[in-house]
């Protein structure tokens, strides 16, 4: 059972990323839109778009691997090819992971490019590599699984959408991409603290300026959880509206 769930998850992934990711209008979107966004804020102050580089690798993350995921599920929903996809032998966790890997990888790949364009511009500096890896891993999983959770809990493509922009917009502007958390009112402050983005950003910003495991090993843990929980929610409403 654990290997036809592995194989389904393997060719579920494969499939989604040749039929829905990698197309460049999707590409170029998950990159030019988060990075006009701190181009906006950057353009006040240039000197700070070097501290800007966490936050906008933070937010390439989540309009990467969130945006198609939001439309996929829901998609493939409305035309019957999910269940399909439940005739093979699969369990349906198994099923959802491999639609949720395919916003990870494409959220990592929209991702890489912009590391690469920053680190061409700002230098390598002191970034803890393996750190950063990992950062960059479990930010694309949270809001990849963030993305299905949305997706599973209505019917309609646009309202997927809508109800993604939802959750992304305060995501953005109160996770410390544009505004450092500790500048925030306190009751912000808090608000802040209940957002994966920002444990994302401090995970990343900790990778790039050299910071030590035991920093950033919170904020680690605190994704690992927002994904364990945005998995289990979205597979129990998945599996309740399949019923």
């Amino acid at each position: 059972m654990l290997a036809d769930d592995l194989r389904a998850l393997w060719a579920i992934m494969c499939k989604d990323l040749r039929a829905y990711y990698f197309k460049p209008p999707n590409v170029s979107w998950g990159i030019l839109f988060p990075l006009a966004f701190v181009l906006a804020f950057a353009i006040r102050d240039p000197s700070s778009l070097e501290t800007m580089v966490p936050g906008l690798l933070a937010l390439t993350l989540l309009f990467g691997a969130s945006s198609m995921e939001a439309i996929v599920i829901t998609f493939e929903r409305r035309i019957g090819a999910l269940e399909r996809l439940l005739l093979a032998p699969v369990r349906l966790p198994a099923l959802l992971a491999g639609k949720i890997l395919g916003g990870v990888v494409f959220g990592l790949v929209t991702a890489l490019v912009v590391l690469v364009l920053a680190l061409a511009v700002f230098g390598l500096g002191s970034v803890n590599w393996l750190l950063l890896v990992l950062a960059m891993i479990l930010s694309a999983a949270v809001f990849s699984t963030m993305g299905a959770l949305v997706s599973v809990a209505v019917k309609e493509v646009f309202e997927a959408q809508t109800l993604a922009n939802l959750f992304r917009f305060p995501l953005m502007f109160l996770g410390g991409v544009f505004v450092p958390v500790a500048s925030l009112p306190p009751g912000l402050q808090v608000v802040a603290r209940l957002l994966p983005l920002t444990y994302a950003v401090e995970a990343l910003d900790g990778a790039m300026t050299g910071g030590s495991w035991a920093a950033a090993g919170a904020s680690l843990g605190v994704l690992v959880a927002f994904t364990a929980l945005f998995f289990g929610l979205a597979t129990w409403t998945l599996a309740r509206s399949l019923v």
